[in-house]
């Protein structure tokens, strides 16, 4: 047998030999005892060396060879794997496949913030009173939505004042206006003033693809924000989370619904005078739910508009002062000149007139940056490289004339800002007006001095240049529309009166004829009437004052563009200014080509 001290396995000091070395040890006896298990032979010297070697199961006659030799020997099996690592490597691949599935999942829920165990975990971020810094200050051009949400303020500081005349704050406002406008900027300058945390998430944030998801978020979220009372929770966009019910796939009972059924709950189920304050955004008011903004949820709608013109003047104060600019930058006049511009249009303005200053390489912002801003915003970037033929070009000038001389001889037209044959956007050449003051309703007589206007560019290429081209197309389409509306909308002709002449549209979009054939044929002589009056009009003032058009014109060809200083200079019959700033000159080659697109008021 072999002996009990190998029974035992070696003492891990057994020296590797070649399997040819074993066999000649064997053969010249000087092996005492061996064990044979599986592939591996492990042997003990006569001298009580320890020897290992590998054979091969086809070797038969190594056993064979021991006999003969007197060789003590044993033959076991290899040990078995282990149940544990039996298990491990049947599971494996199962095993990666959750391991990825389970990285992935922390990766798309946040994995530092626990992944896939924190999928019901609010994705609200915190500000508190210390880390933000914007007050009422930074806010402008929403005069009256700050008075609406300055008694909130008022309750957030001095709560014992409204509760001791058994008043309480409405626990939500919702504010509502169209993009840009500064939603956001207003309810984080209500947390600055009042000095109280603020939690800010979008309406997205709630839903996920798992059931039940956004009703724990939600539920979380109120949670958290009664541990930091008294305090502001912002949902931006809330219409992706809030729209009316019974709307979606499978009867209605989908995810987002179960959302909002839960910020419903949580709404109307604060204690009294908890502290908590819901403030929501959004510009699609029309689509929320009902229940959402009744009285005890949202109490109060708070819409935040566009800027008149003393907003965008504040607005645009506001901008300036984290800039550099000369003493010449007039703000109201800037106002004056971005009639529609929301909050961040007019932040983006300011924005790109200090990319052209740095462009110029000045040290600071001038009249011309920020108009020169203005006119790429509005109209487009210049097109500096468009290669025209001097004819083309001249067609333009007499054309942009066209339009500034009429607009400057009718009484109720704007004041005319600027005319340019520099092409931007799809244009070749633009004539731009400016209204002194905002407009609120239109008036039949500046609506019929517009349409004469419209008519100027194509009458000036006629009466100047004996010919007709396609650049005044876009100003037939619009001068068209004008006295369609007139007619059939506004009630503003003598002939068909107050009445309106249009085709009623079902809640399909489908068209619902109500006027007859005959009464549109009278519809369509008036509107003739109405464009052939004006273009008759037009076309007297033109000819009227050849010589100023001609200036204009030679103008225009010699600078591109022409300010409101020059324009006034050459109705006055002097000659006008030099301009102030000049821009790069494009292309003009008498053999190039071009493409004709519509020259725009």
């Amino acid at each position: 047998m072999v002996s009990q001290a190998f029974n035992s396995g070696t003492s891990g000091k057994s020296t590797p030999i070649a399997y040819s070395e074993f066999l000649s040890l064997v053969q010249t006896k000087q092996i005492r005892e061996a064990v044979i298990e599986g592939t591996r032979v492990t042997a003990v010297t006569s001298d009580g060396k320890e020897l290992r070697t590998n054979t091969t199961l086809l070797d038969r006659g190594l056993i064979n060879d021991l006999i003969d030799n007197d060789i003590k020997f044993d033959v076991r099996n290899p040990e078995a794997p282990s149940f544990l690592s039996q298990v491990f490597v049947s599971w494996f691949p199962m095993l990666l496949l959750i391991g990825v599935w389970v990285w992935f999942m922390r990766r798309q829920q946040g994995g530092g913030k626990g992944g896939l165990f924190s999928m019901g975990k609010s994705k609200a971020r915190l500000q508190d009173e210390n880390t933000n810094t914007t007050t009422f200050a930074d806010v402008a051009g929403c005069d009256e939505a700050r008075e609406e949400v300055d008694e909130i303020v008022e309750f957030l500081r001095e709560p014992r004042k409204f509760q001791q005349l058994g008043g309480h704050v409405p626990k939500g406002v919702l504010l509502v206006g169209p993009p840009g406008t500064g939603k956001t900027l207003l309810a984080r300058a209500m947390a600055g003033e009042a000095r109280v945390p603020f939690f800010t998430i979008s309406g997205s944030d709630f839903v996920e693809m798992f059931v039940g998801v956004g009703a724990s978020r939600v539920r979380d979220l109120f949670e958290t924000a009664k541990k930091h009372a008294p305090c502001i929770v912002f949902i931006d966009e809330i219409d992706a989370v809030g729209r009316a019910r019974g709307t979606g796939m499978g009867g209605g009972n989908d995810e987002r619904e179960q959302t909002l059924n839960q910020m419903l709950v949580e709404m109307d189920g604060f204690e009294p005078n908890s502290g908590i304050i819901v403030v929501a955004a959004t510009n699609r008011a029309d689509v929320l739910d009902k229940a959402l903004l009744r009285p005890g949820r949202f109490d109060r709608q708070v819409m935040v508009g566009l800027p008149d013109i003393r907003g965008r003047e504040k607005i645009l104060r506001v901008h300036m002062r984290k800039v550099p600019f000369s003493p010449d930058v007039q703000a109201d006049v800037l106002a004056r000149g971005t009639p529609g511009f929301s909050g961040a249009e007019l932040a983006n303005l300011v924005n790109e007139a200090a990319l052209f200053a740095a462009r110029r390489n000045k040290q600071v912002l001038d009249m011309q940056d920020f108009e020169d801003a203005k006119d790429k915003i509005i109209m487009g970037p210049e097109r500096k490289s468009a290669v025209m033929r001097e004819e083309e070009r001249r067609n333009t000038a007499f054309h942009e004339s066209g339009h500034a001389v009429v607009a400057k001889l009718l009484p109720k037209a704007d004041p005319v800002h600027k005319v340019t044959i520099m092409p931007r956007g799809f244009a070749l050449g633009l004539t731009w007006q400016l209204p002194e003051h905002d407009r609120v309703n239109m008036y039949k007589d500046k609506m019929l001095e517009d349409i004469a206007i419209l008519f100027g560019g194509r009458i000036a290429e006629e009466i100047f240049m004996q010919q007709q081209s396609t650049g005044a197309s876009n100003d037939f389409e619009r001068a068209t529309k004008l006295a369609r509306a007139m007619v059939t909308r506004f009630g503003m002709s003598e002939t068909l009166g107050t009445m309106v002449y249009t085709d009623e549209q079902d809640g399909m979009g489908m068209n619902s004829r109500t006027v007859s054939e005959e009464t549109q044929q009278k519809v369509d002589e008036e509107i003739r009437r109405i464009l052939d009056a004006q273009y008759t009009l037009a076309r007297r003032l033109l000819e009227t004052n050849r010589e100023k058009v001609e200036v204009m014109a030679n103008a225009l060809l010699e600078w591109e563009t022409l300010d409101a200083d020059q324009v006034n200079d050459i109705m006055a019959g002097s000659a006008p200014r030099a301009p102030k700033y000049v821009s790069e000159k494009r292309s003009s080659l008498p053999g190039g080509s071009g493409s004709v697109t519509a020259a725009t008021t």
